[in-house]
């Protein structure tokens, strides 16, 4: 992997260049956003090596009467 050795310097210098083309108030809502990216294909990568499937979900369970009726109201 090459990019693997960027050292301090080259991390200054990727930011500084970042600042300059998204300016400072874009940055942080970047850096956010790259943060959920991040998180979503490391939980993503997770399920697979555990054999799990979207499918297999437990937000996927069947609703009850009940439930299905209080988000209507």
């Amino acid at each position: 992997m090459p990019f693997g050795n960027i050292g301090i310097g080259g991390l200054i210098l990727i930011l500084i260049i970042a600042l300059i083309i998204f300016g400072p108030s874009k940055l942080p809502e970047l850096g956010r956003a790259f943060g959920r990216t991040l998180s979503e294909f490391k939980g993503a990568t997770r399920g697979l090596m555990n054999g799990d499937d979207e499918n297999g979900k437990k937000d996927d369970a069947p609703q009850t009467a009940a439930a299905v009726n209080k988000q209507h109201s």
